[in-house]
């Protein structure tokens, strides 16, 4: 598996407090794509970087209206799993790059969501 993803805690949760709020899901999509794209930032200095740098080179960022991702790896570069997360069995230790990086980042992509919390409740009558 090549895809990892970084998803706000209690999301279930959330989506269903936000629409009973009245927020517009579909721009929840947009928020995730921003978290995801400020998690990247921190994400990408910590991919180990090989002879050709394949590894970077396929980070990148997708959204959903349920997650923000940050996608490691492609067709043509199948070990990006095994880059992050490692594999005993073959004596390759984890790096957790993608996962330090969205750690890092935590306090900044975040702001978004609040962002989106604090539209969303002005909507709201007699708040």
């Amino acid at each position: 598996m090549t895809d990892k993803a970084a998803y706000v805690v209690g999301q279930k949760r959330f989506v269903q407090t936000m629409r009973k709020a009245g927020a517009d899901m579909r721009a929840l999509k947009g928020v995730n794509r921003e978290a995801a794209d400020i998690a990247l930032r921190s994400v990408l200095p910590l991919v180990p970087v090989g002879n050709t740098g394949h590894l970077k080179q396929s980070v990148r960022v997708g959204a959903t209206m349920k997650a923000g991702v940050i996608r490691a790896g492609r067709k043509t570069v199948p070990y990006a799993g095994v880059i992050n997360y490692g594999w005993p069995a073959r004596g390759i230790r984890p790096r957790l790059f993608v996962n330090n990086g969205v750690a890092s980042s935590e306090s900044m992509w975040q702001r978004p969501y609040k962002r989106f919390i604090e539209q969303t409740l002005k909507q709201i009558k007699g708040a």
